[in-house]
């Protein structure tokens, strides 16, 4: 049996992340001066890729 056409792997390299990693979360927030040193890095919201 088959997988169906939908389900394979096209390539993980060809897409396109729509999130960033927890670290570049992190740094991201510490760029645009909104982290706090000592705080959790567990639970941050969702942030679009940029570039």
């Amino acid at each position: 049996m088959s997988k169906h056409s939908s389900l394979k792997a096209k390539g993980s390299a060809a897409g396109k992340r729509s999130v960033m990693k927890r670290f570049e979360r992190v740094k991201a927030l510490q760029e645009s001066g909104n982290w706090e040193e000592g705080k959790s890095p567990i639970g941050l919201p969702k942030t679009k890729v940029t570039s």
